[in-house]
C-alpha cells in the first residue's frame, strides 16, 4: 500500500496526457480537412517570425498595457510550470522535492524563488485582465460574438490561472522542510505565518492537497486547452512560422484564371485549340471557398489559433464605421464550422455526410464579406499572424466565380471592363472626351 499513491498519481498522468493527446490527434485530422498548401518558401524568414513574433511576443507589445502583462502571464506560466517535471517525478517514485537533493541549495532557491515571484506577478496580471474585462468593459470584449461560452472561456482561464498560482504558492507555505531551508521562499514565507496554528501533520495534510490539486489543476487546464480559445498556446508556434511571407498587398492568383486572361489578350491566339496536355488538371474543382473543407490546412490551422484578442476587429475600418463585418467572428466562425464537421466525421465512421450546411450563408453572410476593404489592418493587427482576409477573399471569389452573386456595382464595373475596357460605361471611343470639357 506504500506504492499506492504513486500508483493514482501515474493513472491520473496518463489519463490526462492520453485524453489530451487523443485531442491533438482530432485537432490535427480536422486541420488536415483543408486542402494542401505549398509554404516552404523562405524558410529563414520564417524561423526569425516564429522567434520574433510568437517566442518573443513582439507584436502583442504594441499594445503596452495589455502586451506588458500578457508578457508576464506568458513567460510566468511557462517558467512556472518547469516545476512539473519535480512534481512528475516526485508523484512516480515518491520522492519529495527531489530537485532539492539533486541541485545545490542556492541554485534551487534561486530557482524556487524565481518562481514564486512569477506566481505574484502573474496573479497581479491576471486580475487586471479580468478587471479590464469584467468592470471596466474595454470594448473590444463586448461585441455580439463575444457573449456566452467566448465570454465565460475567457474568465474561466483567467480563474484557472489564479488557482494554479494560488496552489504553488500555498504549497511551498505549508512545506516544512521548504521553509526550513529557507531558500527560495521569497513569497511563501509571509503567506506561512497564516498556518501558524496548524500542527506538523495538519500542515503535511495541507501541503499535499495543495500539491495533489496543483497537478490535477494542470492536467485539467492542459486538456481545457483543446475546448478553449488558448489553444493558441500551443498553436502559436506552427502558425506564425506557416504564416504568409509575402507581401500583405499580394493577393494569390488562381493558374487557370491568368492562363485564362492571357489567352484573352492574345491577338494571334485561338480559343478553340485543345488546352496542353495537363492543363485541364490547373482548373481547380471549386473556385474559391464555401465551407471548410475548401479553405487550406493554413487558413483552418489560422482558425484554431485565434486568441479573440478582437485586435484585428478594432482595426478593422469597416467595422469602425458600423458595417457588420468582424474579422474575429470570421476566423471563430470558421472554427467553430470546422469543428461540426470534425464531429460530422466522427459519427460517420471518419467520413463526412452532407449535413446541408456550410461555412458561407449558415455562418458568414454575404454582407460581412462584400464590407472587407481589404487594407489588410486585421492581417497587421494579429499578433500570431493569423490572416482573416483571406478567407474573405476566398469566399468572395466563390461568390462571384460560382454563383455570380457580386454587389450589383461590382458586377455593372465588371461588365464595363469586360464590353469597354474601363470601370465607366463609356465606349472606348468616348473615353477621352473629358480632356475637351
Amino acid at each position: 500500500m506504500a506504492y499506492l499513491p504513486n500508483i493514482i498519481f501515474a493513472v491520473i498522468l496518463l489519463m490526462g496526457v492520453g485524453f489530451f493527446a487523443r485531442n491533438v490527434q482530432k485537432l490535427i485530422r480536422n486541420i488536415k480537412l483543408g486542402q494542401d498548401v505549398d509554404a516552404s518558401d523562405n524558410k529563414s524568414e520564417r524561423w526569425k517570425n516564429t522567434i520574433n513574433i510568437a517566442l518573443g511576443q513582439s507584436k502583442m507589445v504594441k499594445r503596452p498595457v495589455s502586451g506588458f502583462l500578457h508578457v508576464i502571464v506568458y513567460v510566468g506560466f511557462i517558467i512556472i510550470n518547469i516545476e512539473v517535471l519535480e512534481i512528475i517525478i516526485d508523484g512516480l517514485f515518491g520522492t519529495h522535492r527531489i530537485g532539492q537533493e539533486l541541485l545545490p541549495t542556492a541554485l534551487y532557491g534561486f530557482l524556487i524563488g524565481s518562481f514564486e515571484i512569477l506566481a505574484v506577478l502573474v496573479l497581479v496580471s491576471v486580475t487586471v485582465f479580468w478587471i479590464r474585462r469584467n468592470v471596466i468593459k474595454i470594448k473590444r470584449f463586448l461585441s455580439s460574438e463575444m457573449k456566452g461560452w467566448p465570454k465565460s472561456d475567457g474568465n474561466i482561464i483567467l480563474y484557472f490561472e489564479v488557482v494554479l498560482m494560488g496552489l504553488f504558492l500555498i504549497m511551498n507555505a505549508t512545506d516544512t522542510v521548504f521553509q526550513g531551508a529557507n531558500s527560495g521562499n521569497v513569497i511563501s514565507q509571509f503567506i506561512a505565518p497564516l498556518f501558524n496554528g496548524f500542527s506538523i501533520e495538519a500542515l503535511h495534510t495541507v501541503e499535499r492537497i495543495a500539491w495533489w490539486l496543483h497537478i490535477v489543476g494542470i492536467l485539467t487546464f492542459l486538456n481545457y486547452l483543446y475546448f478553449s480559445k488558448h489553444l493558441h498556446i500551443l498553436l502559436a508556434f506552427p502558425n506564425v512560422y506557416y504564416g504568409s511571407v509575402s507581401p500583405k498587398g499580394k493577393f494569390n492568383n488562381l493558374d487557370a484564371v491568368t492562363a485564362e486572361v492571357k489567352l484573352m489578350m492574345d491577338p494571334d491566339a485561338d480559343p478553340f485549340a485543345a488546352p496542353p496536355e495537363g492543363a485541364e488538371d490547373e482548373v481547380p474543382a471549386k473556385f474559391g471557398a464555401s465551407d471548410v473543407m475548401d479553405l487550406t490546412k493554413i487558413q483552418l490551422l489560422n482558425a484554431y489559433t485565434c486568441t479573440e484578442c478582437g485586435r484585428c476587429t478594432s482595426e478593422c475600418p469597416a467595422n469602425l464605421t458600423g458595417k457588420k463585418l468582424s474579422p474575429r467572428k470570421i476566423m471563430m466562425d470558421t472554427r467553430d464550422r470546422l469543428e461540426e464537421v470534425g464531429k460530422n466525421v466522427d459519427a460517420n465512421n471518419g467520413e463526412f455526410k452532407d449535413d446541408g450546411k456550410q461555412l458561407l450563408g449558415d455562418y458568414i453572410t454575404n454582407e460581412e464579406l462584400w464590407a472587407c476593404t481589404t487594407c489588410n489592418a486585421c492581417v497587421e493587427a494579429c499578433p500570431v499572424s493569423i490572416n482573416p482576409l483571406s478567407i474573405i477573399m476566398d469566399m468572395r471569389r466563390y461568390l462571384v466565380m460560382e454563383q455570380s452573386a457580386a454587389p450589383t456595382e461590382l458586377n455593372t464595373m465588371m461588365t464595363n471592363i469586360e464590353n469597354n475596357g474601363a470601370p465607366w460605361p463609356y465606349n472606348q471611343m468616348d473615353r477621352l472626351n473629358w480632356k475637351d470639357e
